[in-house]
């Protein structure tokens, strides 16, 4: 054979080389997160006190948000299951994230405006206003459904990006957090804002308060900041579709659920990959799950302990409540702001100490935070002015500094646990989306039961929120153990996809 030739033949049988994506566009593909967590900040700041003024009891406040893990549980393994296979001319992942981001802006509407579609079903006066709690929840369904929609496809585009670069795909879900961190900064900012209503005169009306229109003039914002950040993230993708990706581009993803199982119900084949998992994986989602356990009764009750404990307000019953709710997303705010600073650390700190150690010092930082809040509850309650007068500014200082302080651990779960599974699962050869779907499984279950548990539990000690917080720092001391004891901190060395 002529020495061309030949060489042209071993050119044709080199494998493709993938092409290596720019930092600067995974940073703009990222960018969606700003908008998505931006209307998370409003949903944990503002939703759970809105909707106890609406007239659901605080024991059973947290129930509304079992919706919220009960939708992850099923949607976003199955949005995860079909955007691996989808044909799309537009691609995998953007399709989803288009409509997620659609329907996030619907329900945005319709919880805002929920107290007035209640008058205009009937509701009047104060107390309960059963359909205006119909209404709320039916959005806040939407809601959740559409952040589960949007959220995985999001994660797993960057996973796609970075293929099985472990430092690159660290790098991502790095700017990913920091994207979140901005989204929450400007979400806490907008919703401690007290005169947002006067920007968006039209939001009061006879059914809505100042408080509400506050609310739905937020959210009104949190639809511009949606649209804005899609477009941006969507139009720098540059997403193939799935029949023309192959292995020649780094969108491709190899493994037996695209032929062997295209058939098969999405929940049989998710299930079904768990008998690959290796222990590593196992102790990763244990940790997750436990780690959760610790954030989420945080995440549903920090601005009302702010209202309720530190103010010593309840809802609909003067001030104190609504100022102290506003004070929480103040701190929120500067918990956000620590979260960006983290986030732009996160790979140093992964690499210098492992990830798993991080992740482990991370959840022992939680539950420092978590036992200074039930000190500063004991504290309060001690100085005696609970309820009749503003709190000490040191009670309102130090509560800030924990909510701040809480960042760190917060940016730490938003990146690393999502790496780790990235890189051992792609070792399998799972789809991307498939994968985040595997994780969700591990938050939005011990969601469920943080929802249906923390409110009767905290009223089986007397009301308040201070019971939940002990089960929050206890599950997150035993996170951070396992983490550091049996979590590696190497990478997984080759990757090797099961047959």
């Amino acid at each position: 054979m002529p020495a061309p030739e030949a060489d042209r033949h071993r050119a044709r049988a080199r494998p493709a080389v993938r092409t290596r994506v720019p930092l600067r566009q995974l940073l703009r593909v990222a960018s969606v997160a700003c908008g998505i967590q931006f209307g998370w900040a409003l949903q944990l700041s503002l939703l759970t006190p809105y909707v106890q003024e609406l007239g659901i009891p605080h024991a059973w406040a947290s129930v509304i948000w079992l919706c919220g893990p009960l939708s992850g549980l099923v949607v976003q393994p199955l949005v995860g299951h079909m955007s691996d296979r989808c044909n799309s001319r537009f691609g995998r992942r953007r399709p989803f994230i288009v409509i997620g981001a659609a329907c996030i802006a619907v329900a945005v509407l319709i919880i805002g405006y929920s107290a007035d579609i209640g008058y205009l079903l009937g509701d009047r006066g104060g107390g309960v206003r059963p359909r205006a709690i119909g209404v709320f929840v039916f959005g806040f369904w939407i809601l959740d459904v559409a952040n589960n929609v949007t959220q995985g496809p999001c994660r797993a585009l960057l996973a796609d990006l970075t293929a099985k670069d472990y430092r690159r795909t660290r790098v991502a879900n790095a700017y990913f957090s920091l994207f979140m961190a901005v989204g929450n900064v400007l979400g806490y900012a907008t919703g401690s804002f007290s005169y947002l209503y006067k920007v968006f005169p039209f939001s009061i009306t006879s059914a809505c308060n100042i408080n509400c229109a506050n609310l739905k003039s937020a959210f009104l914002v949190d639809i511009a900041f949606i649209v804005i950040t899609t477009c941006v993230s969507i139009s720098a993708a540059q997403e193939l579709p799935l029949s023309s990706s192959n292995s020649t581009t780094p969108f491709s993803e190899e493994g037996p659920g695209q032929s062997s199982h295209a058939e098969e119900a999405f929940l049989w084949e998710l299930f079904g990959t768990f008998r690959y998992f290796s222990g590593s994986i196992w102790i990763i989602l244990l940790v997750i799950a436990l780690n959760w356990i610790g954030w989420f009764p945080f995440l549903l009750f920090d601005t009302d302990w702010m209202g309720r404990e530190i103010y010593g307000g309840k809802p609909n019953e003067g001030v104190n409540y609504s100022t102290g709710v506003r004070m929480g997303a103040l701190g929120l705010m500067l918990n956000s702001v620590v979260l960006g600073i983290t986030s732009v650390l996160m790979e140093k700190l992964c690499r210098k100490w492992g990830a798993g150690f991080v992740w482990g010092i991370s959840n022992f930082l939680m539950t420092l935070c978590f036992l200074t809040m039930l000190v500063i509850t004991y504290v309060n309650k001690g100085i005696g002015i609970v309820g009749r007068d503003s709190p000490p500014d040191g009670i309102v200082i130090a509560a800030l500094v924990v909510f701040a302080i809480l960042g760190v651990p917060l940016a730490i779960t938003y990146s690393v646990p999502y790496a780790l599974i990235s890189s051992r699962i792609e070792s399998l050869g799972l789809g991307q989306g498939l994968s985040m779907g595997v994780l969700n499984l591990a938050i939005v279950i011990p969601q469920v039961v943080v929802s249906l548990g923390s409110g009767p539990w905290d009223q089986l000690f007397g009301g308040g929120n201070s019971p939940a917080f002990v089960v929050a720092a206890v599950a997150a001391l035993a996170a951070g153990l396992l983490a550091i004891l049996a979590i590696p901190r190497s990478a997984p060395q080759k990757p090797r996809a099961f047959t």
